[in-house]
């Protein structure tokens, strides 16, 4: 059974940064896509970014040359850096992860239980 467990939220000023971490454990971890998602209050859940098993990245427009998407195999772990934040930021961000061979199917089956990420004006 694959866990996720994500870290690093918090309470950052407009134009700050802020690094987020995911911890992935029970499974081959290079053998999985992993993406980060996000939900403000009132809204509905968000993609954000996606690294693949190859280390391509997506990103959702509205944080195109502001967030960056990495991973270290050697320690299971996906980073979102987030730079330049705005107010509209503001959500909790859940990692995701889906094995390869079930990407196609269009759904992550593991999520983390989120972290805050709240950007003031």
């Amino acid at each position: 059974q694959v866990q996720l467990v994500e870290s690093g939220g918090g309470l950052v000023q407009a134009v700050g940064s802020l690094r987020l971490s995911c911890a992935f454990s029970g499974r081959t971890f290079s053998m999985y896509v992993v993406g980060w998602f996000r939900q403000a209050p009132g809204k509905e859940h968000e993609f954000v970014a996606r690294i693949s098993v190859n280390g391509g990245t997506n990103y959702v427009d509205s944080v195109k040359g502001r967030f960056t998407i990495s991973r270290d195999i050697a320690k299971n772990t996906v980073y979102l850096q987030m730079d330049s934040l705005k107010p509209e930021d503001t959500a909790v961000y859940y990692c995701a992860a889906v094995h390869l061979s079930n990407y196609a199917l269009g759904r992550y089956d593991y999520w983390g239980q989120g972290t805050q990420v709240t950007v003031s004006s």
